[in-house]
C-alpha cells in the first residue's frame, strides 16, 4: 500500500484525517509544540484502517506525523506530560469554530479522558505516513454505543 499524505484545510477535510488516525498510538515524547514556526507536531503509530480485506491479509500500524500550523495556543487535559513514556491513543479529531471567521479549536480526544486542545488561526493540517508498515495482532475495537 502507498503511504498517505493529506491536506486539511477545512472541517470535511479534517474529518478524512481524524478517520484515518483513529486508534493511533503514541508516546508522550512523540509530541513537539513549537511556538515560534506555530505548530503543534505528533508522531504516531498509526493503524491502517484503508488497507482491503485487512481482516484476509491482517493487520498493519505505519509510522505517521501529523502536523496542525497556525496554532495560537496548547491546552491539555489529563494528559501526564512529565512521563515522556505514558503511551495515549487518539480517538477522534474534530474542530470548533469560534464565531464567523476561520480561528476555532481542533480537540484531540484522547482515550481514557485525556485531550489535547490547539487553539488556531484556521484549519492547516498535514498527515504524513513516514515509514513501511509492520504487523499488528489486533484490530482496535470501541464499546458499542447505546
Amino acid at each position: 500500500m502507498a503511504e498517505l499524505k493529506l491536506l486539511a484545510l477545512d472541517q470535511d477535510d479534517l474529518g478524512i484525517i481524524s478517520a484515518h488516525m483513529q486508534d493511533s498510538v503514541f508516546r508522550v515524547a512523540d509530541l513537539s509544540y513549537d511556538s515560534r514556526h506555530r505548530q503543534f507536531i505528533a508522531v504516531v503509530n498509526r493503524f491502517v484502517w484503508e488497507k482491503p480485506d485487512r481482516e484476509k491479509q491482517g493487520f498493519e500500524r505505519r509510522r505517521c506525523a501529523i502536523s496542525f500550523k497556525r496554532v495560537e495556543a496548547v491546552r491539555s487535559l489529563d494528559v501526564k506530560r512529565q512521563d515522556p513514556d505514558e503511551v495515549y491513543s487518539l480517538l477522534m479529531i474534530r474542530f470548533d469554530q469560534k464565531g464567523d471567521g476561520p480561528e476555532g479549536t481542533i480537540e484531540l480526544t484522547l482515550a481514557g479522558g485525556a485531550a489535547i486542545s490547539l487553539d488556531v488561526e484556521c484549519i492547516e493540517v498535514q498527515m504524513l505516513d513516514t515509514g513501511g508498515a509492520w504487523a499488528t495482532e489486533r484490530m482496535p475495537k470501541h464499546p458499542e454505543e447505546d
